[in-house]
């Protein structure tokens, strides 16, 4: 759970560090300008506060790492992505948006601290305790703090700790190591289809390449 706070922590600070003009570039998300993802992040935000918001009785269903599912690569067109295109052209001011993250991502960090990680919650039809819904969700923080600066020189990349736990959360899912010559961040970059490897990268991946990419939700 302090993974949880301090990757939400960072993506939050590094949204609040945009310019205006920074809010108009492309996302590391196909078909997303980086003012789309913010929207996003507000959405997710709220989803934080839903499930920790709604308490379970029964038994697991899911952990952190069965939480997440290998899905289709995103190609902008999902009914879901357009409304989210349609909702953050709508706060037109990037100031508004980057309030309203401010805002409901905080309250998501307090509700998060609060949290009994042994707690059952709810979502998407699934039981899992609080501590490993949070933990599932240091992947999405991760993967959104790379997307968001992925065409913002300078920007703060996602904590070390942040990273090394997505990496093995991603490993969990796919059921795979990728080579220890990859960083954690080209592993995840690399394994949820976000760029394509080298040719070194390509042959160090070995049979692992011919699967990719792994995009997770």
């Amino acid at each position: 759970m302090d993974v949880f706070s301090r990757s939400w922590s960072a993506l939050l600070a590094a949204v609040a560090g945009l310019s205006d003009e920074d809010f108009a570039r492309p996302s590391g998300c196909t078909g997303w300008l980086v003012r789309d993802l913010v929207c996003h992040l507000v959405v997710d935000a709220q989803d934080v506060l839903i499930t920790l918001a709604t308490p379970a009785a029964g038994e697991a269903t899911r952990d952190a790492v069965t939480y997440w599912r290998i899905v289709e690569p995103p190609t902008g067109d999902d009914p879901l992505d357009a409304l989210t295109v349609r909702l953050a052209a709508a706060y037109e001011q990037p100031e508004l948006l980057r309030f309203h993250l401010d805002d409901v991502g905080s309250a998501a960090g307090r509700a998060a601290a609060l949290a009994d990680p042994a707690g059952r919650v709810a979502t998407q039809g699934q039981t899992l305790t609080a501590g490993d819904y949070l933990s599932a969700y240091v992947l999405e923080w991760t993967l959104h703090h790379l997307d968001l600066i992925a065409h913002v020189p300078g920007a703060a990349p996602p904590p070390a700790e942040g990273l090394g736990h997505s990496r093995e959360l991603l490993e969990g899912v796919v059921g795979a190591r990728f080579p220890t010559s990859l960083t954690d961040r080209d592993a995840l970059l690399i394994g949820t289809g976000r760029r394509t490897p080298n040719p070194a990268e390509t042959t160090a991946l070995g049979d692992l390449a011919t699967r990719l990419p792994f995009p997770v939700g």
